[in-house]
């Protein structure tokens, strides 16, 4: 099944009209994208766009060949025109199967909000699900055990939604995930192709043509990741974000609770907001067991309250108790914790402090816990696939 990607945008393009923001104003030339629509092998025309005609000629294709054109989301604005000789556009009921005399056969998909997903089976059998922007599977069984060949999607705007696709086996390993209504809510370029492939998507070109049920190299999504940065500089966001198109996540919250501390219950509440609903969430700082046994993704936030707790269980703040073993206990604590990363087969991003920068603390213990975690975050990133330093929101890949 061929299928040709006319626009990759969100309804308005890409940049917007008359906007000033940052990542409009660099979407420009190859960045540009059209508002999204899918030509399914000369005969199937997903969502009709302006000049949709033309994208087709700049691609190589022609719309004479359409038999079918079917909408996935309410367009607002003026109307469309529609280009001379195509049928008009509609849309499929959902749970309704339309068969086209191409021999592709399509069924409407319920969505979660307005607008119908298209799963799109070819005469040889492939299959393809588009679904529209904003909008995620509604109307799956809980175990559809043939993944699609291919899922062009929302994926930036609605990752939970490819977690919701993953859940049921609709989104295998070796299913293709193509991102389309992209926005200017993402920045563009590589970093927009490195948030892709952490959700093990990608992004293509308007007028990119692909061929559904060809192998294709899924992107690597690393299994241990390590997030760093300062204070306030949305590691943890950045950390979230990494897992937030995977199934079922573990949060294990390392701070745990502080009773008669307002401002720390309202950071943990406003974490707690941030996270998917689907999300578990686990207070403790014994890693090792949670590393050695098989489940979920592990999203650890963080090192450096670890380190903390690992500091208080050996007394390591007491000069004394220190020298006198302290150091002793707390290296062997920190090198079974990164044994524990080495060996595990799980899923794991983890966040920690970017500590010293120069700033020399005015106790020995302050002292000693910069050079504990400055020590832990090197041994812990070098069992790491990828490690990131977060600096003002904007995530430099170290490693990976």
């Amino acid at each position: 099944m061929e299928l040709t990607l006319l626009g990759t945008g969100a309804p308005l393009g890409l940049p917007r009209p008359d906007c000033p923001c940052a990542v409009c104003a660099l979407s420009r030339g190859p960045r540009a994208r059209a508002a999204t629509a899918l030509l399914v092998d000369g005969a199937l025309l997903l969502d009709l766009t302006p000049g949709a005609a033309l994208a087709a000629a700049r691609s190589g294709h022609s719309l004479v060949g359409v038999r079918q054109v079917l909408l996935t989301h309410p367009h607002d604005g003026p109307a469309v025109e529609v280009p001379a000789g195509l049928p008009t556009a509609g849309r499929v009921p959902d749970g309704r199967e339309l068969t086209l005399i191409s021999g592709h056969r399509v069924r409407a998909v319920p969505m979660d909000s307005p607008g119908t997903g298209y799963e799109v089976t070819s005469a040889d059998g492939e299959r393809l699900l588009y679904l529209p922007p904003g909008g995620a599977v509604a109307g799956l069984p809980e175990n559809h055990r043939v993944p699609y060949d291919m899922v062009v999607a929302d994926v930036t705007g609605r990752p939970d939604g490819l977690a919701r696709l993953r859940a049921t086996g609709a989104v295998g390993p070796v299913t293709e995930v193509i991102a389309v209504h992209l926005d200017h809510d993402v920045p563009t370029g590589a970093e927009l192709d490195r948030r892709l492939a952490a959700s093990g998507a990608r992004a293509v070109p308007d007028g990119t043509t692909l061929y559904v049920g060809d192998y294709h190299e899924v992107p690597d999504v690393p299994r241990r990741t390590l997030v760093t940065g300062g204070a306030r500089s949305g590691k943890s966001v950045e950390a979230e974000r990494r897992l937030e198109s995977f199934p079922e996540v573990l949060y294990v919250a390392t701070g745990g609770s502080r009773e008669g501390d307002p401002e720390w219950a309202e950071r943990v509440g406003l974490h707690r907001e941030r996270r998917p609903g689907s999300w578990r969430t686990a207070e403790t700082c014994d890693l090792v067991p949670l590393l050695e046994e098989d489940g979920p993704a592990l999203l650890v936030d963080c090192l450096s309250l670890w380190l903390t707790d690992a500091m208080d269980r050996v007394d390591a703040w007491d000069d004394e108790r220190w020298a006198a073993g302290g150091q002793r206990a707390l290296r062997k604590r920190t090198a079974e914790l990164v044994a524990a990363v080495r060996a595990t087969r799980r899923t794991v991003v983890a966040v920690t402090n970017e500590v010293g920068s120069g700033v020399v603390p005015g106790t020995a213990a302050g002292r000693r816990f910069r050079d504990e975690l400055g020590r832990l975050n090197a041994a812990f990133a070098d069992e790491c696939e990828e490690v990131l330093l977060v600096v003002a929101g904007q995530a430099l890949v170290l490693r990976g």
